[in-house]
């Protein structure tokens, strides 16, 4: 009698034990993280814009960007406003670990200074790494203005090739945006540059502030894809997820333009 109430013990003790081990293999399958987030849309022309973060199996992002619908570039405005409109969009929770904190989006329907470089209509986006509010407090009326516009980034921190344009950082320095920085090997040559798309970098007041794809609507409608190394920095000022690569293409199955900065790395403030 003993023995059979051991031996029923012993394999009701063995089944618990089976079903705990199915259950958490069951857990561990649900902690896969992956998958693309996306932001709240916003309205851009006679479309939408929204971003969005793709992260690994760990949670860890792998890219981040913005997805523009083809109506998107219809029905934009024609005449610039004073001042030009500047579109917030809120990053996906799951991109907290990048180095980014949300993407501005513009367009500049007569380009911008100097014209004689990136006069052509075409849209700005900036993903930064700072806050709106401190994006905002960007303001040439401020006293300290040019002051804290002439506080360079320690040159470590300053992507390869990049260089202040000729003038003053505070007359390169764009209210609500920052000193914008142009890649000195880029053929940046008035009269002769053919503007399509290029990459800014972007400081403020000793900090690296902000990556900035930049491209023509024109080219864009063209639906040709980009995919280049980024120029990376030799130190960086905050730790997290940095991108390596910058890619624009088109989804024909959304009807959606990517600009995405992929390849992301994990870099530790020095």
């Amino acid at each position: 009698m003993h023995s059979r109430y051991t031996r029923r013990h012993l394999r009701m003790i063995l089944a618990a034990c089976v079903t705990l081990t199915l259950l958490a293999g069951c857990s561990n399958h649900q902690t896969n993280k992956s998958g693309t987030f996306f932001g709240a849309p916003q309205s851009v022309g006679d479309g939408t814009a929204k971003t969005y973060v793709t992260v690994d199996n760990a949670g860890n992002p792998t890219e981040v960007g913005i997805r523009m619908s083809a109506a998107s570039l219809n029905g934009l405005p024609t005449e610039d406003a004073v001042p030009p409109q500047m579109l917030m969009l809120a990053l996906p929770a799951q991109a907290s670990a990048t180095a980014f904190d949300h993407v501005m989006l513009n367009w500049n329907s007569h380009g911008h200074a100097p014209v004689e470089l990136f006069g052509k209509p075409h849209f700005d986006m900036h993903f930064y790494m700072i806050d709106p509010a401190a994006v905002e407090k960007i303001n040439p009326s401020n006293p300290d203005f040019t002051t804290r516009a002439a506080n360079l980034p320690d040159p470590k921190y300053v992507p390869v090739d990049y260089v202040t344009p000729p003038g003053s950082p505070a007359e390169n320095t764009v209210p609500a945006m920052g000193l914008h920085w142009v890649d000195r090997t880029g053929g940046l040559v008035p009269g002769k540059y053919d503007f399509k798309q290029t990459m800014i970098n972007g400081s403020w007041d000793g900090r690296y502030t902000f990556i900035e794809p930049m491209m023509t609507r024109a080219w864009m409608l063209t639906k040709q894809s980009v995919h280049e190394n980024i120029k990376q920095p030799q130190a960086y000022q905050r730790s997290g997820y940095f991108p390596t690569t910058y890619n624009v293409r088109y989804d024909d199955q959304a009807n959606e333009y990517l600009i995405s900065l992929e390849g992301m790395a994990m870099r530790q403030a020095s």
